[in-house]
């Protein structure tokens, strides 16, 4: 009796030529510079120096954050004493620019906010699930940018991180389909699902997030090391998809178990 079996081709996601081959730095705008935004900051000029390294324009980075630093962001976030009062997204991005020698900017706003611009990739470390609803109905609202032809403005890919007191999940969705190329035995997807076509955020609650008086009391809420963790994972999703492709688009952490799991491309 002959036993035939079946395969499941994997899909990838080839990246848009426009990060690839770019004549200027990609635009990047960072919204969210607290537990996990200023992991993920790090993270981001880490990659813009191997990418610069490696014959890329690299990165230009946008900090987005109307919030200051408090003490209960002292040791969970990467934050020192003297900054407390200060405004985060200006704390961060001038200590970036002083270590890496970069321009990277700083908005002490909310996203969005009167004028702002979209970039070729938006990274959302929010804390809440009305912002995560708002940035996505603003980046297909302006899904062209502001010249209508392929510029900094031209928003590609949403990438969203977002985690509970132990376990977490990042998301990397297109906002704007991607060409795929014609490759024989290779099955290929232009479109990503990002996190509010993923999941239906209206019926998320923010239980585990807000303000916290004390350190003691914000780690009741988020584990020490889940932002920083999910940061990791996040940016390696990033910085693969600088090599022309990517074989899952996300992933879920629980740190309790020490279990990760990919998002899987459709």
């Amino acid at each position: 009796m002959q036993i035939t079996r079946f395969t499941t081709m994997k899909k990838i996601h080839y990246t848009e030529n426009y990060l690839l081959a770019p004549v200027h730095p990609i635009e990047v705008n960072l919204i969210g510079a607290g537990g996990t935004g200023s992991q993920v900051l790090t993270s981001l000029a880490r990659i813009n120096c191997a990418l610069i390294q490696l014959g890329h324009p690299g990165l230009h980075v946008t900090v987005i954050d109307d919030d200051v630093v408090t003490p209960s962001n002292l040791g969970r976030q990467l934050f020192a004493p003297t900054e407390i009062g200060l405004n985060k997204a200006f704390v961060l991005t001038t200590r970036i620019n002083r270590f890496f020698g970069l321009d990277w900017d700083a908005v002490r706003e909310q996203y969005p906010y009167d004028g702002c611009a979209t970039a070729n990739i938006t990274i959302t470390c929010v804390d809440n699930v009305k912002a995560r609803i708002q940035i996505g109905k603003h980046l297909r609202k302006n899904k062209n940018g502001s010249g209508g032809d392929k510029d900094y403005t031209t928003p590609y890919y949403w990438l969203d991180f977002g985690n509970t007191t132990d376990t977490g999940q990042v998301v990397l969705g297109t906002i704007n389909p991607v060409k795929q190329p014609k490759k024989h035995k290779i099955e290929s997807s232009g479109t990503l699902k990002c996190v509010d076509e993923l999941f239906d955020l209206s019926e998320v609650k923010d239980e585990d997030s807000g303000p916290s008086c004390s350190l003691a009391e914000a780690l009741r809420k988020q584990d020490l090391f889940i932002n920083s963790t999910i940061a990791q994972l996040g940016c390696n999703i990033l910085w693969k998809l600088f090599s022309g492709s990517i074989e899952n688009h996300g992933a879920f952490l629980n740190l309790k178990n020490q279990r990760t799991n990919p998002i899987t491309i459709q």
